[in-house]
């Protein structure tokens, strides 16, 4: 049993109610979960999000999209992913973040295949990132999801859920998926409103004709395009791990 659990929640520090942004017709995160669903591999998809109030919202999208819902820790995301395999249980976990409206599901088939077919504790396409940034991936074994919830204490850890496990190689069997070609240029995720202008772009070009149009849909658009890519260029990838990190120092870890 392969799980997809997508993580969202309302109050981004960022762009807030971001997920809620109308993208042709739904929510982004909607959106972004029926692309998901095309996946081949993956049994279930579960939108996880927080006890919080603002995100009272979220369940009721859900409910209305016939989408699973778990709730859980807002700022311990470890925690939420833990509890909702409780909820779920599965033997893998796919991890996704609701930030990534053009994820593409024959890539993420690609990663648990990988999962699968090496016995690997984890895997994804962003341990050294090649793909464009709002396509990353993770696949982790249900045994590493769980030592992670039981021996990991950095901010960081419990905020991104997979850096212990990343942290130790010597522990976890690791895999890395990388693109033929380097696109880790492209920003393709959404923290930004310049992120979301350039997602609404690349769906009013591709949606119409595919619903569920590929990365490489995307590629051959701003080779047509380019104009589409000074869009967000100004922002670098990554900036909620770097914050996170700063955070761990903080509060003295190394």
């Amino acid at each position: 049993m392969i799980n997809a659990f997508m993580q969202t929640r309302v109050s981004s520090s960022r762009l807030p109610s971001k997920v809620l942004k109308n993208l042709h017709g739904l929510p982004m995160f909607v959106q972004q979960a029926k692309r998901i669903q095309q996946c081949k591999k993956i049994d279930k998809l579960i939108v996880i999000t927080s006890t919080e109030k603002s995100d009272d919202i979220l369940e009721v999208i859900c409910k209305e999209n016939n989408l699973l819902c778990f709730r859980g820790d807002l700022n311990n995301v470890l925690s939420r992913y833990y509890y909702a395999q409780l909820a779920y249980p599965c033997e893998h976990v796919v991890r996704v973040t609701a930030d990534c409206p053009v994820i593409d599901s024959a890539l993420i088939d690609h990663v648990i295949n990988a999962h699968l077919i090496n016995s690997n504790d984890y895997t994804s396409n962003c341990l050294k990132s090649t793909f464009p940034d709002g396509l990353d991936t993770e696949v982790i074994s249900k045994h590493a999801l769980l030592d992670a919830y039981k021996y990991a204490k950095k901010p960081s850890e419990l905020e991104h859920v997979t850096p212990f496990i990343r942290n130790n190689p010597q522990k976890y069997q690791l895999q890395n998926i990388q693109s033929e070609t380097d696109l880790s240029n492209h920003r393709w995720t959404v923290d930004e409103p310049e992120d979301f202008a350039l997602i609404s772009a690349i769906y009013d070009h591709l949606y119409t004709q595919n619903h569920y149009f590929n990365y490489q849909d995307i590629l051959h658009l701003l080779s047509l395009k380019p104009e589409l890519s000074s869009i967000n260029a100004q922002f670098s990838r990554n900036e909620g791990m770097l914050k996170s990190l700063k955070q761990d120092k903080e509060e003295g870890y190394e």
